[in-house]
């Protein structure tokens, strides 16, 4: 083969390269384009679903925001979206009723996200999901005192709520939170009361005492403070603890003179 025939061959050899070249360019950046496309997609279709669902919670159709909250975080457990929705799903859970479901994904937020700025969300929404201040349709009918029914999950939402208190005190929910705390401070010593007072009429004056003490030291500033020391006072006589029944009148005397 002559030096014409061989520089021939060469030249159609870099020619094909050079065109399988551009070939294997040209496939890449129609994939790119291809997939950036889809993600495109992918990206607008998570926005609407996620719109939508915002805009149905807004509108009191919490069931419809679940359903689609759900839906997106089942498509897109990863997204860019995914702590926001847990956020949403919450208060979604709260409002529809949905107690269980609220306190767990708020917990598994707290748990999966240790210090993301909306911790205080997650605590306020379990301690309302928790939170009972309205007394139930057939007390308001039958006017049962609310005091005398077991607080139920009163507790909970107040030791939530301090949580929520001590560590973001500049939280946006610290100021309802400490109104709430307010009121689930009262109904807890109320309700101690009314066991202690139970226990003091049949007799169990150690058990009277126990829980005539834990409402004061436990919910210290209740309305109902002052019943508890006169409770006390009486369990101590009944037990014969004559000084310790004199200084609990005493300090009745000295933080509750109007009562006197």
């Amino acid at each position: 083969m002559n030096d014409s025939t061989k520089l021939r061959h060469s030249g159609r050899h870099l020619l094909r390269q050079g065109r399988q070249l551009l070939l294997v360019v040209m496939l890449t950046l129609f994939a790119a384009c291809a997939g950036n496309d889809e993600q495109q997609t992918v990206i607008q279709d998570l926005q609407d679903a996620y719109d939508t669902a915002k805009k149905a919670v807004a509108g009191g159709n919490y069931r419809r925001g679940v359903q689609i909250f759900e839906a997106i975080q089942a498509r897109y457990p990863f997204s860019d979206l995914s702590r926001q929705i847990q956020l949403e799903l919450m208060y979604a859970y709260y409002k529809s009723g949905q107690k269980e479901l609220a306190v767990e994904t708020a917990d598994t937020f707290m748990r999966e996200n240790p210090i993301h700025a909306r911790v205080d969300y997650a605590l306020y929404i379990k301690a309302l999901t928790y939170f009972e201040q309205d007394p139930g349709i057939l007390e308001r009918w039958f006017k049962k005192d609310i005091d005398k029914r077991p607080p139920k999950d009163a507790g909970l939402s107040y030791a939530t709520l301090r949580r929520l208190v001590e560590r973001y005190p500049a939280s946006t929910y610290a100021a309802d939170a400490e109104q709430r705390m307010v009121f689930l401070k009262n109904r807890l010593a109320a309700y101690e009361n009314e066991v202690a007072d139970y226990y003091l009429r049949r007799g169990a004056y150690v058990a009277a005492l126990s829980r005539a003490k834990n409402a004061l030291e436990e919910f210290n500033g209740a309305d109902s403070n002052a019943e508890s020391l006169v409770i006390m006072a009486s369990a101590y006589e009944q037990l014969g603890m004559m000084d310790l029944a004199a200084d609990t009148r005493r300090v009745h005397a000295l933080n509750f003179p109007d009562e006197n």
